[in-house]
C-alpha cells in the first residue's frame, strides 16, 4: 500500500463527500456577493482574534463577546450566510474527525481506535 496513493484517495473522497460539496456550493454563493463575503470575513477575523486571545490566556471582555454575537445574529438573518456558516461548521467537524483519526497514528496512546 502506497501512502501517497491513499492520501490522494482520501483527498478525492473528501471532495466527493456531501459535507464538502454543500460547503463548496455555499462558498461559491458567498464569493459571488462581495458585500456578504466581506461581512463573513470580518466575522471570522473577530472569531480568530478571540480564539487567539483565549489560547494566550487573555481575558476576553464581555463587550468583545457581545460584538461577536451581534455580528453572528446579523449574518444569520441572511439565508445564504446562515447556510454557509452551517455548511462550514459541518465540514470543519468532519475534517476534525479525520485529523483525529490520522493523529492516532502519530500519538497512538491518545487514540481510541485500534
Amino acid at each position: 500500500m502506497n501512502v501517497y496513493d491513499q492520501a490522494h484517495n482520501l483527498a478525492r473522497a473528501i471532495r466527493e463527500c456531501e459535507e464538502y460539496r454543500q460547503y463548496a456550493k455555499q462558498r461559491d454563493l458567498v464569493n459571488a456577493n462581495p458585500q456578504l463575503k466581506s461581512m463573513i470575513d470580518d466575522f471570522q477575523k473577530q472569531q480568530i482574534a478571540i480564539q487567539a486571545a483565549q489560547m494566550a490566556g487573555d481575558e476576553v471582555s464581555p463587550e468583545t463577546m457581545g460584538q461577536l454575537q451581534q455580528s453572528m445574529q446579523i449574518l444569520m438573518t441572511d439565508p445564504i450566510a446562515a447556510e454557509y456558516i452551517q455548511c462550514q461548521m459541518r465540514f470543519a467537524l468532519m475534517m476534525q474527525d479525520v485529523f483525529g483519526i490520522l493523529n492516532e497514528v502519530i500519538e497512538p496512546e491518545k487514540g481510541t481506535l485500534q
